[in-house]
């Protein structure tokens, strides 16, 4: 019995259990921060905009009380400037800050009286007038030439004049820019390494878990006191090898029960068949009449068809079970087929039938020999028993990659139709046979104990068609491995 566990990194249960947590975690972060971003967007947009409402409103009452004459604009111009640098989120370098701050004075006709700042009060006016602004509401608006839009705010005086003062977006894209990127870095940093923790976390208490697939694939059909690793630790994973170790003792137990009451039954049937048997063989030694012997040999054939039927039900029994007891050795199965055929050939022969084996080539399998040759030989019985007189047999070896079929071939008249979907369940057989109906029952029995299958059926040209398949010996495999790829 044998199980494949390596399975790739990529499609392990550690991998997709990291894969899944990680997004789940990064996906959570994300959208913390994306809160978190547009928490401190509002919040730098909200002391913007009350800064920008303060100073609009001092610089709206220096408007009003200051005379309209040639220092109005010089008074107005210098009140600007001293309420630009005190602008908000401005690194302590930029002194100048008349490149982030705008004042400007509409008036009544939409002519530009007074500008204050960087670039043209012109373009800023063009952005401004189509705008309608609402005191006490900043709003953004985008002048040409600057590639980050303004955040302005305005005042009506009474001389039916507006006032504007605009403050560049720079400083507050700055500042969410330079948030973005810390984040980002520390979001990755956080991710990958909250990845190699529930990576290594995850791996670590799945090895347990391999170990314990691992081992229980380890535990045959004969081998059931292996018993899978615990650990000490008391989690699930320690209450799982724990529940598997106290199965297999329930296994073990019942497998045991099974062969002590199996071999009670066998050898409780045997000894008084035997006995039988023995005085009929003296009484057919005593008698000297013709009459007389017929009816002892008859009971005596008898007999050993009901041992055999006993010998099949007991194994098919414990097959069914998976508690057949193998002795595997290495068996060449082409040898063991030439065997069978010089054993079987002379009675093949005098009913007329003929058998062909075009396998020259050997085929190693690790098997029980004694129930690979009572498989065997029940393929030669049911040939023997159930097909015509100038039928052929044809048998077969092929062998792929890891294991080797047997497969027995006749031109005979098939398999019946009322027993062809019930092939191998016991006791099921034709109408014109006169054995037990345990032949493929057995066959399947034993293909199975050894980790194998049985395929039956009728041939599209006529005849019946038995295919085994059997695993390689894993050494022989290992060998054709070596010479496949010495050979490229």
């Amino acid at each position: 019995m044998s199980s494949k566990t390596g399975n790739p990194k990529l499609r392990s249960a550690a991998w997709r259990i990291s894969l899944w947590a990680t997004l789940a975690f990064a996906f959570g972060t994300m959208l913390v921060f994306v809160f978190l971003q547009w928490f401190v967007e509002n919040d730098i947009k909200r002391r913007s905009d009350a800064w920008l409402s303060g100073e609009v409103e001092v610089l709206g009452n220096v408007a009003k009380r200051t005379p309209k004459n040639r220092l109005y604009g010089r008074v107005v111009g210098e009140v600007a400037e001293l309420a630009g640098r005190e602008v908000p989120n401005k690194l302590p370098s930029e002194s100048n800050a008349n490149n982030s701050v705008f004042f400007l004075q509409r008036g009544a006709d939409n002519s530009l009286q007074l500008w204050v700042g960087a670039g043209s009060g012109e373009d800023t006016l063009r952005a401004i007038v189509p705008r309608r602004m609402l005191p006490d509401q900043p709003t953004d608006i985008r002048v040409n030439g600057f590639a980050i839009p303004f955040r302005v705010a305005c005042l009506r005086i009474d001389d039916g004049s507006q006032i504007y003062l605009g403050l560049s977006e720079r400083d507050e894209l700055r500042v969410l820019n330079s948030l973005r990127l810390r984040f980002l870095l520390l979001w990755m940093l956080i991710v990958v390494f909250g990845f190699a923790i529930v990576f290594l976390t995850t791996k670590r208490m799945l090895s347990h878990v391999r170990r314990i697939t691992e081992a229980a694939s380890r535990i045959g059909h004969s081998d059931l006191n292996t018993r899978v690793p615990t650990t000490q630790r008391n989690d699930e994973v320690a209450q799982l090898g724990l529940t598997l170790n106290r199965m297999l003792d329930r296994i073990e137990n019942s497998m045991h029960q099974l062969h002590t009451i199996t071999d009670s039954l066998a050898h409780d049937l045997r000894s008084p068949l035997t006995a039988i048997r023995g005085k009929l063989e003296m009484s057919l030694s005593a008698t000297s009449h013709g009459d007389q012997a017929e009816p002892i040999v008859s009971a005596i054939e008898e007999l050993d068809r009901l041992a055999e039927f006993l010998n099949q039900s007991l194994d098919v029994a414990e097959a069914k079970a998976d508690a057949l007891r193998l002795t595997r050795n290495p068996i060449d199965l082409a040898e063991l087929i030439r065997v069978m055929i010089d054993l079987y050939e002379p009675s093949m022969t005098e009913k007329g039938l003929q058998i062909q084996f075009p396998s020259p080539s050997s085929a190693t399998i690790e098997a029980d020999a004694a129930l690979i040759h009572r498989m065997i030989a029940n393929l030669f019985d049911n040939e023997l028993k159930h097909l015509p007189a100038a039928c052929t047999v044809t048998i077969r070896i092929q062998t792929e990659d890891d294991s080797v079929s047997l497969i027995f071939e006749d031109n005979g008249p098939g398999f019946s139709p009322e027993v062809l979907p019930l092939l191998f369940e016991g006791r099921v057989k034709g109408r014109g046979s006169n054995g037990h109906g345990l032949g493929l029952a057995f066959i399947d029995a034993v293909a199975r104990a050894h980790d194998g299958t049985v395929t039956a059926g009728n041939r599209e040209t006529g005849g019946a068609h038995v295919t085994v398949t059997l695993p390689l010996d894993s050494r022989e495999n290992i060998g054709s491995s070596i010479a496949v790829h010495a050979a490229k």
